[in-house]
């Protein structure tokens, strides 16, 4: 006991954070409960994968083997934390066996299963270098989540739960027979999450989502067994948007939102997202005898995803614009000086009137009224932007026992995805009248050229609520994939070799005519097709008294994601240059332990992919025109260390540690190729991208719990430290092209490099590349839960608070503005002297921030 006791203190002194298991049965149900129904209130929308305009974050590895991966993402997840910076397209998610993840862009949107907590606990989670039953494992994991009716208890549960979050309220029921004697099961969950503008942490906000989940299951004998299931949780729900720290010094609020206004005096959003994903899943279950084992599943689901945004031909109208900055006056960064007066006067008005923070829609209305007298089109709107999806996947894996050493894994996936990109009209903010014409290419070519249509084939129709305009086009892709894995368990030696083999191919169908790329952007496109590919071999060798060593390596060949493939999709149909397969490599080393008061898991990892392709569009205010934006070659590195302990000081008290210290880097410079959408011209260039970070995640976290529980109490407090947490890097602010002009002509002390004279090459300073980066921080969360009995029956009642010390400085990410300070285009005043902006975009990055302190109180009860 005395060296459990010292090792305690040792712990103690190092930081931060856990959860951990307990020995009574009723504490052991809360905290399973809470884990599990906290997630959903836990991860921001944000984080779910549902927002256009973060990084996809969420990577859910949960391997119950591993005390590191089965509690980071749940116990980070108010940092909106990555699994080894991974972008989730690198993590494989399976319903019964059939792969679910985007076949476009590789990802998994986990708010598409939200609310359904109930049907979602029975998850088989498989780490890197872990065989599975379904798949060979993706470099960030995969999880395969068993939607049958009797995985699912069987009784009633009734579920309530307030909280100060994303929603403030929530209800579901959920019932279950269990497997009968006829052979017959039924499951339906159905709930309902709630917040409105008056009740959502955050102002200018609100949640509505109803979902449901109902699945049937017949087992015929002992061979055979069918399931059906369908779901889906249609979804209404405004955004947040990031903003600059000047923004929320101004609003004196770090959740400050400037996607929201007035209209008669009432609250409305500028972004709300409408989701809904109605989805089918029948599987075969066949034991052909004790020996093999085939379960086959095909899924079909129709996913319509909009955004609205507001949008402009005329003054900027959004409340952070960065001409309504008291910054945009008077030059606070350096010693160019400004006008004070107009400095004032600004900062008077944005801290004297919440009206000035947010939008005026009824100016708008206005405006668009005397543009109607006249006949004019409206300069202000709400579109809406489309991203919907027909897909039909099918997964079937074969399991043979061969002996009692070795099993045999053989599984087919195939998948065919319709992807339909279009734009709507939603709100004409009181216009009559609006025309399909590309404002930005109005300046460059002579009115009534067929460049400014966005389609040739309707070019004077009026555009009203509802219609498509701007672009309108489908991207459809085919993807076939057979693998394989064998596992054998021999003595003090489990291993494992799994390899796959796949096909894919992709096109683009254009329903609009674009006048920039008239003869290219209607009709279907040629198709790209790849061959995939890879391997992954794994070996645990337990070497006595709890102890094990384990090693994993793999290689890979992805092909590229058809959301990145192409030049423009919304103007063409030309596929990027130089796009070719993905190469990954992957390999770790780890050490564990388990005993009876101690288990502890220590990993290292190296990961390496080159030959990528990424791809933007954002607008690029130097030249006033959109920029799609698409990178290849791109090489990056992952490496680091992750500590997992749970340590059992009593049968009541647990204390647990985790760790991780990360790098994710690009490897090197990148080619890049980018198109303005005012000119059909592709610009070529090299990214000086190399040494930029990963972002929206920490690259370092610690945490460290304390539990103890007794007679169906339990009480957890847990304290996390956050730090190198860089933001999303602009890519055309180092373009080779634009840092050479920025030190031709803006470098008067040097400080942003130089050119030799000799061969003209290019020298950028570390402060002309610097990547911005966030401020980390400490954060302490508490819980506390009981089961009482009534009726008999359980009640399980937990209050989580998160950020109890209410550190509301604790960046969770964001992203440099895509514009420079100096103005590239060389403009001068009225005397001949070369523009410099006041304003600072450098020094301004958009970023958000962890909400202050929180709660979530959940009820349950069972009979």
């Amino acid at each position: 006991m005395t060296k459990k006791l010292q090792l305690v203190a040792i712990f103690l002194g190092m930081a931060s954070l856990g959860l951990a298991q307990n020995e009574k049965e009723d504490s052991t149900e809360v905290d399973a409960s809470l884990k599990q129904d906290n997630a959903a209130f836990v991860f921001t929308e944000s984080q779910l994968g549902e927002d256009d305009d973060v990084t996809q974050n969420v990577i859910m590895v949960n391997s119950s083997n591993n005390v590191y991966t089965s509690n980071v993402g749940y116990l980070f997840s108010p940092a909106r934390y990555k699994y080894r910076a991974y972008n989730s397209r690198y993590n494989d998610i399976y319903f019964n066996g059939v792969q679910v993840n985007n076949v476009e862009n590789g990802q998994f949107n986990y708010s598409t299963i939200g609310g359904m907590n109930d049907a979602t606990r029975n998850i088989d989670a498989s780490g890197v270098f872990e065989a599975n039953v379904f798949s060979m494992s993706n470099i960030g994991g995969s999880s395969n989540y068993n939607f049958r009716a009797s995985s699912i208890p069987a009784g009633h549960k009734i579920t309530l739960s307030g909280a100060n979050r994303n929603y403030t309220a929530r209800a579901m029921y959920t019932y279950g027979t269990g497997m009968t004697k006829n052979g017959w099961a039924f499951a339906a969950t159905v709930g309902y999450r709630w917040a409105n503008m008056n009740t959502a942490a955050v102002e200018g906000t609100f949640y509505n989502s109803l979902s449901y989940f109902l699945s049937l299951e017949k087992k015929f004998n002992d061979h055979h067994s069918l399931s059906l299931t369908t779901w889906g949780n249609p979804t209404e729900r405004a955004q947040q948007g990031a903003s600059t720290d000047e923004a929320y010094w101004l609003a004196n609020n770090y959740q400050y939102n400037p996607y929201w206004g007035y209209q008669d005096g009432k609250k409305r959003a500028s972004r709300v997202v409408n989701n809904y994903e109605p989805t089918a899943l029948l599987t075969w279950d066949f034991n052909i005898n004790d020996k093999m084992k085939l379960i086959t599943s095909l899924l079909g689901k129709y996913a319509m995803y909009s955004s609205t945004k507001l949008n402009y031909s005329g003054t900027n109208p959004h409340p952070d614009y960065w001409k309504r900055f008291p910054s945009y006056y008077y030059d606070v960064w350096g010693n160019n000086g400004g006008d004070l007066t107009g400095w004032q006067n600004a900062y008077d008005l944005w801290t004297g009137s919440e009206a000035y923070r947010q939008i005026d829609f009824d100016q708008l209305y206005f405006a668009n009224q005397q543009l109607n007298a006249s006949g004019h089109d409206a300069i202000y709107y709400i579109e809406r932007r489309h991203n919907d999806h027909l897909y039909f996947g099918l997964g079937s894996t074969f399991e043979y026992k061969i002996n009692k050493q070795h099993k045999l894994h053989v599984g087919l996936q195939l998948a065919s995805n319709k992807g339909m990109h279009y734009q709507t009209m939603d709100d004409l903010l009181g216009g009559q009248y609006f025309h399909n014409r590309n404002t930005y290419a109005e300046g460059t070519y002579a009115d009534g050229a067929d460049e400014i249509y966005y389609d040739l084939r309707n070019k004077n129709g009026v555009v009203c609520v509802g219609d498509r305009f701007r672009y309108d086009y489908n991207i459809l892709v085919q993807k076939a994939t057979l693998w394989a894995g064998l596992t054998r368990d021999k003595g003090i030696r489990h291993s494992f070799l799994a390899a796959k083999v796949g096909g894919t191919d992709m096109w683009r169908d254009g329903k609009m005519q674009n006048g920039i790329c008239k003869d290219y952007s209607y009709g279907k496109s040629g198709k790209a097709g790849f061959m995939d590919g890879g391997f992954k071999m794994g070996t645990n060798v337990n070497i006595g008294h709890g102890q094990a060593l384990s090693v994993g390596a793999g290689f890979e060949l992805r092909a590229p994601n058809a959301n990145v493939a192409f030049v423009s999709p919304e103007m063409n149909n030309n596929f990027v240059s130089n796009l070719r397969n993905e190469q990954a490599f992957t390999c770790e080393f780890g050490y564990s332990i388990n005993n009876k008061w101690l288990q502890m898991n220590l990993t290292g990892y190296f990961s390496h992919t080159e030959d990528g392709t990424e791809w933007q569009n954002f607008y690029f205010d130097d030249v006033n025109s959109f920029t799609y934006v698409s990178m290849t070659g791109v090489k990056k590195h992952y490496f680091g260390a992750e500590l997992g302990m749970k340590f059992k000081v009593t049968s009541n008290f647990t204390v647990n540690l985790l760790g991780s210290i990360a790098e994710a880097k690009y490897a090197s410079n990148s080619n890049v190729s980018y198109m303005l959408s005012n000119k059909g011209d592709i610009n070529q260039d090299i990214c000086w991208n190399k040494g930029m970070r990963e972002s929206g995640t920490p690259l370092a976290a610690v945490s460290l719990g304390l539990k103890y529980s007794i007679k169906g109490w339990y009480f957890n407090l847990n304290g996390n430290y956050y730090d190198r947490i860089y933001l999303s890097y602009s890519p055309n602010m180092r373009y080779e092209a634009t840092l050479r002009d920025q030190i031709t002509n803006f470098n008067a002390d040097g400080s942003l490099g130089y050119i030799d004279s000799s061969d003209g090459s290019l020298h950028p300073s570390d402060a002309a590349l610097q990547q911005a980066k966030s401020n980390g921080g400490f954060m302490l969360d508490g819980s506390i839960g009981h089961t009482f009995r009534i009726a008999h029956h359980p009640l399980n009642v937990n209050l989580m608070v998160t950020n109890i010390t209410n550190n509301r400085k604790l960046c969770t990410g964001g992203y440099e503005q895509s514009r420079s300070t100096n103005y590239t285009n060389k403009e001068t005043d009225g005397s001949g002297n070369t523009v410099t902006r006041t304003y600072n975009f450098q020094k301004n990055p958009k970023k958000f921030y962890a909400q202050g302190i929180n709660f979530m109180i959940n009820l349950n009860y069972r009979f």
